[in-house]
């Protein structure tokens, strides 16, 4: 999109604010309102904010900052009144010095992907995002209440939610983006919206957004939408899937070598690599106490870091899709993680794979021996330490945003550990 386009759009449609949006390093959407007016200084690049307390109380002092709206991101906010209408920019952050800054999470995909893309590869990908719809109380503040008991791809009566996710698909087609599928999922008040494939920066920027329409449509309804990975015990929890498509030389390593059901060796590669870092990964696509309460058996969830072309729980599905082209899924990531970090490392991991021609092993069938395959980390704690001794987290990340955001969740997860609970109350105060 150009500048005389936006301009345009801006005067016909009447559009009084324009917000400029990023996200922090850990996934937390941000944002500054300019009065429209100001919109020709904000299209050269000249807006700067004050970046000192970006980061709440985990870090202070940062110094004025340049917010780089991406021209093709700006969109008029359908659920923002109808009058003085609202529209916003994605943006790149930059320094005082008119650098990138080393800490925007956007900033680092694109990094990866300039990586990627001068050694001939392109990404694809169509993300499932799973959220819960929960009533609020009687002040408008969330609660974890549902008043249904649907399950997978349920209408309504029963789906209570189906209204507001209509409207949030609607919102969201108002905005240009192409939706291939919403509804139900297995839990109860449980969704899942899933977009059209697209380019991987365009998807960061759409998960981003996703996130955003959802919380502010499901406001509209008295609803609370949460992206938490497992808010309820004993129910699925939300999972937020990447299937990718990886082009080389226009054609896709994951397609099946002629008419067998055998993979290329790039395909493979990638997957390897994929498997190889997954753990040293988690503490990023994985980034809450709450994210290992999700990661466990009997719920649909990964829990192995392994690869099948038949099962549904690996940590890597292979789709078998002959007629089209085919995909691979990474399913342990969930919908708490900053996607432009989650799917940076997705394609880093892959990359290095295909580098190193790392072999994924065998890939798992129908039943296998859950004991005898390498697990995921079963703690935020455990995940830090992993990330912490990772050099491919400090190559891909940077030294600065991966040391602070491993003291941030460390500190996280040792908060958690003096917390003590109802079920150690009722399993062990009678008992020892």
């Amino acid at each position: 999109m150009t500048n005389e386009e936006i301009l345009e759009i801006i005067e016909a449609e009447g559009v009084e604010f324009i917000r400029l949006q990023f996200t922090d390093i850990f996934g937390n959407l941000k944002n500054v309102a300019v009065p429209a007016r100001n919109i020709d200084r904000v299209m050269d690049n000249k807006f700067i904010f004050d970046a000192s307390s970006i980061y709440d109380k985990y870090r202070t002092g940062e110094k004025e900052m340049y917010l780089y709206p991406d021209l093709d991101t700006f969109v008029i906010l359908p659920w923002r009144p109808q009058h003085g209408k609202v529209a916003r920019f994605i943006c790149d952050v930059y320094d005082i010095n008119g650098e990138p800054f080393g800490m925007c999470p956007r900033g680092i995909l694109k990094k990866v992907l300039d990586s990627a893309h001068s050694e001939g590869y392109k990404f694809y990908i169509d993300p499932e995002c799973e959220f819960f719809l929960f009533h609020t109380d009687e002040k408008g503040l969330p609660t974890t209440v549902m008043h249904e008991d649907a399950g997978l791809m349920s209408v309504g009566p029963n789906d209570l939610g189906e209204n507001a996710r209509r409207e949030i698909v609607l919102s969201l087609e108002k905005m240009g983006f192409e939706i291939e599928a919403s509804y139900h999922e297995n839990a109860p008040s449980q969704h899942e919206i899933d977009f059209r494939e697209g380019e991987a920066l365009q998807i960061g920027d759409s998960i981003t957004t996703l996130k955003y329409a959802v919380r502010s449509v499901a406001k509209s309804f008295g609803l609370h939408a949460t992206f938490m990975p497992k808010p309820k015990n004993d129910l699925p929890g939300s999972g937020m899937h990447f299937n990718f498509s990886v082009y080389k030389d226009d054609r896709n390593i994951f397609n099946f070598v002629d008419d067998t059901k055998e993979l290329k060796d790039e395909a493979r590669w990638f997957i390897g690599g994929v498997l190889e870092y997954a753990p040293q990964m988690c503490l990023f696509t994985n980034p809450l106490t709450n994210s290992y309460k999700r990661l466990i058996h009997g719920y649909e969830a990964p829990t192995e870091v392994v690869w099948s072309m038949v099962h549904t729980n690996p940590a890597i599905k292979i789709w078998n899709r002959p007629s089209e082209d085919n995909k691979m899924e990474i399913r342990f990531p969930d919908p708490s993680a900053n996607p432009y970090i989650a799917i940076a490392l997705c394609i880093a991991a892959g990359m290095e794979g295909i580098k190193r021609k790392i072999e994924p092993g065998e890939p798992v069938m129908d039943s296998y021996d859950y004991d005898e395959e390498k697990g995921f980390p079963v703690s935020l704690f455990e995940a830090a330490r992993f990330a912490k001794s990772s050099d491919f987290i400090k190559n891909v990340l940077g030294e600065e945003f991966s040391k602070f955001f491993i003291k941030v969740k460390k500190e996280e997860s040792e908060e958690y550990m003096k917390q003590v609970t109802d079920w150690e109350r009722r399993n062990y105060l009678t008992r020892v």
